[in-house]
Formats: C-alpha cells, sequence, structure tokens
C-alpha cells in the first residue's frame, strides 16, 4: 500500500508555526522522519487560516523548495487552489508527482486537471460536486463518474487516477463508515485500473482513542480495494498495520515484507 505523509501541514498548529517563522530545519526534520518512518510521497499543505492565495502560493513554493531539498522521494502538492498548485509546479523537480486534489466542481476540474495532464502527474480525485459531498453511494460513483470522463478527456490515464470516496467522521454519522467501503469496492469495479486513496483520520473525529478506530478501518478498507493512505506515517503501530493489511489482502507474496519488517525490529505489536 501506497503511504502518503500527512504531517507537513499548514492546519497543524506547530507546523503552521514553523512556516510562519520559515523554519527550515523544523521542516527538514519532519520530511526526513516520514520517509524514515516509511513513506512513499511526502505531502505538503501549505493553507493557513484565511491568508491571501498570493501568500499560501509563496509558501507552498518555499515548502516545495525545502522538502525536495531534504528527501528525494517525491511529493504530493496538497490545495485546492489552482494557482497555489501551479507555483508549486515552477518549484518542483522530482519525475514522480501527485497533485491533491481535484473535485467535479467544472472550474476546478478543467484547471487543475490541466495541470495534471501537462505534468503528467497522479493525481488525488475527491468524489465532491457542485453541491457538496453526496450522502450515499450512487451519488459519489455519479461524481467520480464526471471525474474520470474529464480527466481522461484531458489526457491522464486512468491508472494516474486515485479516487478518494471520501469519509465522513462516523461520530456524526454512524452510517458513513458503511458508504465509504462500499463506494470504495464499487470503485474498484468499475475502474479497475485506477488507484484508490482515502485521508484516514477523517473517520474517527470527534472520538476517544481514535488510533483504535483509524487502524480497524485500516484493515477494512484494504479489504475493500485501498491502493493508498494519507495517513501519520510516525505512528509506528499504524505502519505495522499497512504490512498487515498487504500481507492478508495478498499484495506480500509469501508474507516477504511482512517477514523482513519483523526482522528489523519495525512491527509494534
Amino acid at each position: 500500500m501506497l503511504v502518503i505523509g500527512e504531517s507537513i501541514n499548514a492546519s497543524n498548529r506547530s507546523v503552521a508555526e514553523a512556516i510562519a517563522r520559515r523554519d527550515r530545519e523544523f521542516v527538514e526534520r519532519l520530511a526526513r522522519a516520514e520517509v524514515a518512518a516509511g513513506a512513499d510521497f511526502i505531502d505538503v499543505n501549505a493553507s493557513i487560516g484565511h491568508s491571501s492565495q498570493e501568500h499560501q502560493a509563496a509558501t507552498m513554493e518555499w515548502l516545495v523548495e525545502v522538502v525536495q531539498g531534504a528527501t528525494d522521494k517525491p511529493i504530493a502538492i496538497d490545495s485546492a487552489s489552482p494557482a497555489v498548485i501551479k507555483a508549486a509546479l515552477r518549484k518542483y523537480r522530482g519525475e514522480r508527482l501527485m497533485i491533491n486534489s481535484v473535485t467535479a466542481e467544472p472550474e476546478k476540474l478543467a484547471s487543475i486537471g490541466s495541470l495534471a495532464a501537462e505534468r503528467q502527474a497522479w493525481v488525488v480525485a475527491l468524489a465532491i460536486g457542485t453541491n457538496g459531498i453526496p450522502s450515499n453511494v450512487e451519488e459519489r460513483l455519479a461524481v467520480c463518474e464526471q471525474i474520470m470522463a474529464r480527466l481522461t478527456q484531458l489526457g491522464l490515464e486512468a491508472e494516474q487516477i486515485f479516487f478518494d470516496p471520501l469519509i465522513l467522521p462516523i461520530a456524526v454519522d454512524s452510517a458513513q463508515g458503511i458508504v465509504t467501503l462500499k463506494t470504495l469496492e464499487q470503485i474498484k469495479y468499475r475502474y479497475p485500473a485506477a488507484k484508490t486513496v482515502l485521508g484516514l483520520s477523517n473517520i474517527s473525529y470527534g472520538l476517544p482513542c481514535r488510533r483504535l478506530v483509524n487502524r480497524a478501518f485500516l484493515l477494512m478498507a484494504a479489504y475493500a480495494g485501498l491502493d493508498a493512505v494519507i495517513l501519520n506515517p510516525l505512528d509506528a503501530k499504524m505502519m505495522s498495520f499497512i504490512k498487515v493489511a498487504d500481507m492478508l489482502t495478498g499484495k506480500d507474496l509469501s508474507c516477504r515484507e511482512y517477514i523482513r519488517a519483523n526482522r528489523k525490529g519495525i512491527l509494534v505489536d
């Protein structure tokens, strides 16, 4: 399973403070820690409160420079703003690239989709339509169909698209776990070449013992067809659960990676 490290995100207070003071060492240390913990991509999000688009673009440029100076792992440029994504692309030097994210909103789908197609990037596609997040499986799949049709029209291949069926907190609506899992399963059935991804921690928002909920849902999502996950790779037990998920779903042939991780002493029981 592909792991996208979520730690360099301005919504985190300590990260926002480090970004505000342009603390290069803090960001570099966090990026290296994510890589050492097993992240395949480093997600970079520069959105700070109600800051202007210009400020976010400048901040994103700085973050991209700092992160790619600290590690050679590819970056997931995380923004809903085409202008901010475009600014980040001017600074990005890597060959592999992920853009997080696009929705079915026509203007964003066209602009962000075009940027992704121009760079032949992988793109995270959120199941969000013009009326927001659909509450049921069928409407989310209809949104995914709109996104797939437009992105492939723009020049992306299905395997470059990572559909995020979205997780709404089950503390708000206890049916949302099942809705997400069924949507995930149907995406894999309808678009076998496409990939799937989840921002895992949303499932447990508002609940106690959140990590327990997140880990359990990871295994359920893996069975439903999850290909990638956005999470904190510094959670060693969660990273162990990813090894378990890959093994139990047949992605780890002969349990080699699980056994190798055990020999390295990185599995946490």
